[in-house]
């Protein structure tokens, strides 16, 4: 039997990295449990203390029920060293696809995703390899790679 994944970034600012996320990989912000109008019902009702109610949105989930689940978990420090876990994009469509196309595919979501506020940090590409990547780092500086 399998076991479920949730994957958990730490950040500073959830909201951003909910939103940078969820533009990255096409997910949402999953709606409350039945029975609760909002989020911070849901956690009033868990037993959270008020004054940590109303954050920002701090998770995401796959509309079509196939990919892991996302949390945001706020820390007060920020990234200091290479993640030693990184997500890797597939925005080429496989090696079926022509490498100009893929190579085309991989720099319009590199570009959507600067747009949204990451950061390019280098090129994988190498004269005659069949291969095309690119290495972005997220709004705080967790790298992920796009191929």
């Amino acid at each position: 039997m399998s076991t479920r994944v949730q994957i958990v970034f730490d950040c500073t600012d959830p909201g951003r990295m909910t939103a940078f996320w969820a533009e990255a990989l096409g997910y949402r912000v999953p709606a409350p449990p039945q029975g609760f109008a909002t989020w911070d019902d849901y956690w009033r009702h868990a037993g959270l203390p008020e004054d940590e109610l109303g954050g920002p949105d701090d998770r995401l989930e796959d509309p079509d029920g196939q990919g892991p689940r996302i949390w945001f978990q706020q820390v007060p420090e920020g990234k200091v060293v290479k993640n030693r876990l990184h997500l890797d994009l597939d925005a080429s469509g496989g090696r079926d696809v022509p490498i100009e196309t893929r190579r085309e595919r991989v720099r319009a979501k590199a570009d959507q995703l600067i747009a949204a506020g990451a950061t390019r940090l280098r090129v994988l590409s190498v004269e005659g390899l069949d291969h095309y990547g690119e290495v972005m780092a997220d709004p705080e500086g967790n790298e992920f790679c796009i191929h």
